[in-house]
């Protein structure tokens, strides 16, 4: 709790200019208030004490709509400058936790729920809003007005100001007293908001699956249970926050009865003068306004607590370490690859790589083959730089990855996975993902050389047409052909292959193949293979076992020997 009230007040530092011009037009509004309140006292005495005509009073009747302008406009301009820093916050926070997620790779989005970060990324930073654009704001002008009106309150009646100044820290008191209770309540609500929206996102992720396993009414049951809980942890909070506001109003409302008692009493008693007590009156439910405010917007401070946790629990969580340079080095035309002596493990006990050595030239076509477990994931995942080495280095054209601009590598490289990723939209989006703006003749080529043309052709609005989350609406060979075209249009020169036809029929795997074959000349493809049929042809197997390369060459030459090479192949020969 204590990690994330001081996170929020950082992130309060970078919008101070905003936050000032919000408090002092705040303030600038309450002299506006005790100016109006003044008129009034003297348009009321003078007309129904003193006796005297509209004519005597015009003065404070004509300033009367210029101070209530006045504020107005003020008030205008605060909740402007409130709501600009929160808008800045959230966008800031939004872009740094978007940032941070991608520098954290999918070695830790893998053990994430998706739908909860989502839920994250959008409904707990918009949680922050009413924190900075209404709590701070309110927080500050709950101190200066009160202060400012008893500075006018005391010369004109210091019993009453007396009663101001002993009764106000009730309410921040007893504000802080009954919050301190939603503390918890605000952050199991969040928890509970992003358990929901987790769950959720996943059942209908695997809505199919649920329904050909005939379980998607049980699911219905828990996500009826989810939102149960979720119903219970809104209320248990709004109570709270109902049972503070009650408590605040009854503190306010007892507090002015107590001043309208004093001034009430020394009125009778002629004891001051009418203009002095009715401006007093005037004044006090003024000056508990802020104060009940604050206690209002106290709530605000409690849920962007609770959900300010898991934002910077993610912001905390440490990125792959890089080696600090002024400019990161690019990538220049050599994209030779060496591993050296590289090791990696997930968990002390668990180590994944031992001692890794290998070099890659350009234009060469290497398979990684290995049992499940060998560690070929691990490989790829540092290639592509979404984990470091733990000790040795990886090097592309004798480049440091730890000191790469990775953007630049990026370019040069394109990653085709076991299952790409097609987004909801339309095809040509989905193949120009890696390009801002491809001619309709790049295009074509990059369809014809991943055999997808003739398919897309047949597509009722061919490239135009609109797919669904995931490539709903395609087969799987489709989907595989669409990932190859949007990689062959980048020009890349670096391909990456993971596994990419392990899940297809054998007509499919022809034509991917076919098509990478085609491609490839003068290019280095890296593949990672489980179906040891598609990497025959390469210029070199690496085959790796526990962690560590235990053979290369080309297949005719490991089929030749002993080794764990051949016991593979003959396997995946015996299995039918």
């Amino acid at each position: 709790m204590a990690d994330a009230i001081e996170q929020l007040g950082a992130e309060k530092k970078r919008v101070r200019p905003q936050l000032y011009k919000a408090v002092a037009f705040g303030f600038a509004g309450g002299l506006c208030l005790v100016l109006q309140a003044w008129c009034l006292a003297n348009i009321v005495d003078g007309v129904a004490i003193a006796g005297e005509g509209l004519a005597h009073v015009w003065e404070w009747l004509a300033v009367i709509p210029l101070a209530v302008a006045a504020r107005a406009w003020c008030t205008l301009h605060a909740e402007r400058q409130a709501h600009r820093a929160a808008l800045a916050v959230k966008s800031d926070l939004r872009q740094r936790l978007l940032a941070h997620l991608r520098g954290l790779g999918p070695s830790y989005l893998a053990t994430e729920n998706s739908g909860g970060l989502s839920t994250i990324v959008s409904d707990s930073i918009e949680g922050l809003e009413d924190y900075y654009s209404r709590y701070l704001p309110a927080m500050s002008t709950a101190a200066l007005i009160p202060l400012s009106i008893l500075v006018f309150v005391f010369p004109s009646d210091w019993r009453a100001g007396l009663v101001l100044l002993i009764t106000a820290p009730l309410i921040p008191f007893f504000m802080v007293l009954i919050g301190r209770g939603a503390e918890s309540l605000n952050q199991k609500h969040w928890q509970e908001l992003e358990r929901m929206g987790g769950h959720f996102l996943d059942v209908i992720q695997g809505l199919t699956t649920l329904k050909l396993f005939n379980a998607s009414r049980r699911e219905a049951e828990v996500i009826a249970r989810l939102s149960d809980s979720y119903r219970q942890s809104t209320m248990r909070v709004l109570r709270v926050a109902f049972l503070s506001a009650l408590a605040l109003e009854f503190f306010a409302t007892v507090s002015i009865a107590l001043v309208a008692v004093t001034v009430g009493f020394r009125l009778l008693y002629n004891e001051m003068d009418f203009l002095s007590g009715f401006f007093v009156l005037l004044l006090a439910p003024e000056f508990y306004l802020p104060l009940r405010t604050m206690g209002t917007h106290y709530h605000a401070r409690l849920s962007a607590v609770g959900a300010a946790e898991k934002i910077f629990d993610i912001l905390d969580q440490p990125l792959a370490q890089k080696t600090e340079t002024v400019s990161p080095r690019q990538i220049t035309d050599d994209v030779t690859i060496s591993f050296t002596s590289v090791a990696y493990a997930y968990t002390p006990e668990t180590p994944v790589l031992r001692g890794i050595d290998l070099s890659i030239a350009p234009g060469e076509r290497v398979a990684i083959v290995g049992p499940s477990g060998a560690g070929k994931s691990t490989v790829l995942q540092l290639l592509l730089g979404f984990v470091a080495p733990q000790s040795g280095s990886v090097r592309v054209g004798g480049v440091d990855m730890a000191e790469m601009d990775t953007a630049s590598w990026y370019r040069r490289l394109a990653w085709i996975p076991q299952q790409p990723l097609l987004f909801h939209g339309s095809i040509r989006d989905n193949i120009s993902l890696g390009v801002a703006t491809p001619s309709a003749a790049a295009l074509t080529a990059a369809l014809r050389s991943a055999q997808a043309e003739e398919f897309i052709e047949r597509l009722p609005n061919g490239l135009d047409t609109v797919i669904g989350d995931g490539g709903q609406g395609l087969s799987g060979g489709q989907i595989q052909r669409i990932a190859l075209a949007r990689a062959f249009l980048r020009q890349a020169d670096v391909l990456v292959f993971d596994e990419a036809t392990a899940n297809l029929d054998t007509e499919s795997e022809r034509l991917i193949q076919a098509a990478v074959d085609a491609f490839s000349p003068g290019r280095t493809v890296i593949t990672v293979a489980h179906r040891l049929t598609t990497v025959q042809h390469a210029d070199r197997i690496v085959v790796l076992d526990q962690g560590r390369i235990v053979q290369q060459g080309r297949h005719s030459e490991l089929i030749a020997q002993p080794g764990l090479y051949r016991e593979l192949v003959h396997t995946q020969v015996a299995t039918p």
